[in-house]
């Protein structure tokens, strides 16, 4: 299975290197409409790190970030001073490139001055063995969030809170679309089976993030499952867990050589199918009730960088307490921060369901009245 999942993160960069509650809510929004957001006074200004920032992922939560907030100074961190120049010149005003090498305490220690808010996206996680980013965080009272995908790793940023509580520092990790922004819409619909329903959430489905799942929303079975369009990347991705050696698929060096290898004939192949990402959660009670969540985007580029800016942005205002935290924990994102949380994160979906019946979503339902569906 760990063999599965670092072949999936590998895929994962080839693909994107790139008054009515949450819980109830369904919505469409139109891509050509951002809305603006007023942090408070004391954050309005403030400066954030995107570490990783000339990559798909981190380059698209700066371009989210400089979108949803131009007053935020944003900072891109990386190696290369081109491709900084480069991204610097797409954002403009308030942007500017610093290099920075996350292996080197020094250089991530002068990289995080007068630094309010660091964005760790230069992954891989896999077989990452410190968490040198976050502990720097730490040491310079630096607010953390990082896009981690690989449990792992995310479990030993957990067993660094009780460093964070005593800095003072919020920080989040497994803070980006998936999970993440999953992570949150399986709380949501959590929270409310155990508001409107007599049963206990039993089961939850299609969810990524199972060990957080389980442990922190206290479901018995959670299970995940991965795919990816076209069709053929699956095919690819089983492909490199059949014909790769463990040792390979380890070492994190040839799996970043592997992505810039395929990533041009990636980037075609997304330019004429087209990068649509799509999540679903399922939840399963002991009553028999069954409610879903769904999030579908044309664009996974775009949607990943809305999803990280949108934990980025929670923290910036407030809603993260001191400590390290998964997404779906109350002190990591505040209950009644998740709507907004969601309603960021899900800028331009041409899809967006919560906390309706499986029915109502697989087909295309008819209303007779008064309430009544067929």
């Amino acid at each position: 299975m760990a063999f599965v999942m670092v072949a999936r993160q590998a895929l994962l960069q080839l693909k994107s290197s790139t008054s009515v509650k949450a819980c109830v809510k369904e919505c469409k929004h139109d891509n050509s409409n951002s809305n603006v957001v007023q942090l408070p006074e004391k954050t309005r200004n403030s400066s954030v790190l995107v570490l990783g920032g000339t990559g798909r992922v981190g380059g698209s939560t700066a371009t989210a970030l400089s979108k949803f907030c131009p007053d935020l100074r944003i900072v891109i961190g990386g190696r290369n001073r081109e491709k900084g120049a480069a991204m610097v010149g797409q954002l403009g005003r308030n942007s500017e490139f610093t290099e920075v090498n996350i292996e080197n305490v020094d250089s991530l220690g002068a990289a995080l001055k007068d630094v309010d808010l660091v964005v760790h996206a230069a992954g891989p996680f896999q077989q990452a063995a410190k968490c040198t980013v976050l502990e720097a965080a730490i040491e310079t009272k630096t607010a953390y969030v990082d896009v981690c995908d690989d449990t792992s790793y995310a479990l030993r940023a957990k067993s660094f809170k009780d460093k964070a509580l005593a800095a003072n520092i919020p920080a989040i990790t497994t803070g980006g679309i998936y999970p993440g922004v999953s992570n949150v819409m399986a709380a949501e619909l959590v929270r409310a089976a155990k508001t409107e329903s007599k049963g206990k959430p039993e089961r939850l489905r299609n969810l990524p993030e199972v060990r957080s799942a389980h442990d922190v929303l206290g479901i018995p079975t959670v299970s995940a499952r991965f795919g990816t369009a076209p069709f053929f990347w699956n095919w690819g991705m089983l492909a490199m867990t059949n014909l790769l050696s463990p040792e390979f698929l380890k070492d994190r060096t040839k799996v970043q050589q592997m992505v810039k290898l395929f990533d041009p004939l990636v980037r075609a192949v997304d330019g004429i199918a087209g990068e649509r990402v799509s999540l679903r959660v399922d939840l399963e009670c002991t009553d028999g009730r069954n409610t879903l969540g769904l999030f579908s985007h044309r664009k996974l580029s775009v949607s990943v960088g809305n999803a990280t800016a949108a934990f980025a942005l929670a923290v910036l205002e407030g809603s993260t307490q001191p400590g390290v935290w998964f997404p779906e924990e109350p002190e990591g994102i505040a209950i009644e921060a998740r709507e907004l949380l969601l309603n960021r994160a899900t800028e331009g979906t041409i899809n967006f369901i919560m906390n309706k019946p499986p029915w109502m979503v697989e087909t295309d339902p008819k209303e007779l009245g008064l309430g009544i569906y067929v």
